[in-house]
């Protein structure tokens, strides 16, 4: 992968994250139509139909599912 693709799949992560804390935060969606939004995701790169990209679905889905781990996606108290 290129750095500019880095930078803008690092880009992309950050807004994301933002936009999911900003729904919490004001209310617009609770934490666990959250983390199931994040869920949806891991899930179709975990079941991402066989290819050359299959180490990336997989790391893609490694780090969707830290997020949720990781509570990144909430604020919590």
């Amino acid at each position: 992968m290129s750095e500019h693709n880095d930078i803008a799949g690092t880009a992309a992560l950050a807004i994301c994250e933002s936009l999911l804390l900003a729904l919490n935060d004001h209310k617009i969606l609770p934490e666990e139509e959250i983390v199931g939004i994040l869920r949806d995701a891991a899930d179709a790169h975990e079941n991402a139909p066989t290819s050359k990209e299959d180490g990336l679905h997989t790391a893609v889905a490694q780090l969707i599912n830290g997020i949720i781990a990781g509570g990144n996606s909430v604020r919590r108290p």
